[in-house]
C-alpha cells in the first residue's frame, strides 16, 4: 500500500469511499475543488484507492476534514499511515485540528495515539444521528 498526494485520478474512488463512510458525503465536484489546496492524501492498494485523508489549511492552521477508509480495508493501519503522512507534510503549520463523533471511540483512540489532545466539545455538531463532536488538536 502507498500513500500518494490526492490527484484527479483518485477523485471517483474517493467519492465512493465518502458514500460508504458518511451520511453526508462530499461529492466528486467538492473533492475536486480541494485539489491543490491544503493537504489531501490517498491510500492506494493494488491500484485501488482504499482510503484518504484531507486537511484544509488557513495561514498556519490545519483543519482535518476527513479521514476515511473503506470498511473492508479497516483495521489494517491505513488511517494511521495517512495521518503519519499528513503530520510529516504539515511543515509550517502550528497545529492540526479535527472533530470526531463522541461515539467513535476507535477513531478518538487513534487520534490520541497520534498525539492529538481533547480540547473541547461542539454540542450537537453532527446530524443523522444528532451527536456531539469532540474537538481534538495536535500542536506541531
Amino acid at each position: 500500500m502507498t500513500i500518494e498526494r490526492m490527484e484527479d485520478r483518485h477523485i471517483a474512488e474517493i467519492a465512493e469511499i465518502e458514500k460508504a463512510c458518511f451520511e453526508h458525503p462530499w461529492s466528486a465536484e467538492g473533492l475536486r475543488a480541494e485539489l491543490g489546496r491544503g493537504l489531501f492524501f490517498a491510500a492506494v492498494e493494488d491500484g485501488t484507492t482504499v482510503g484518504y485523508a484531507g486537511c484544509q489549511t488557513v495561514l498556519d492552521e490545519g483543519y482535518i476534514t476527513n479521514v476515511a477508509v473503506l470498511p473492508s480495508f479497516r483495521r489494517r493501519g491505513i488511517a494511521e499511515q495517512l495521518l503519519h503522512e499528513m503530520i510529516a507534510q504539515a511543515k509550517g503549520l502550528s497545529f492540526l485540528t479535527l472533530e470526531v463523533r463522541e461515539s467513535n471511540v476507535a477513531a478518538a483512540a487513534l487520534y490520541e495515539k497520534m498525539g492529538f489532545q481533547r480540547v473541547g466539545v461542539r454540542k450537537n455538531f453532527y446530524s443523522a444521528p444528532q451527536e456531539n463532536a469532540v474537538l481534538m488538536t495536535r500542536y506541531l
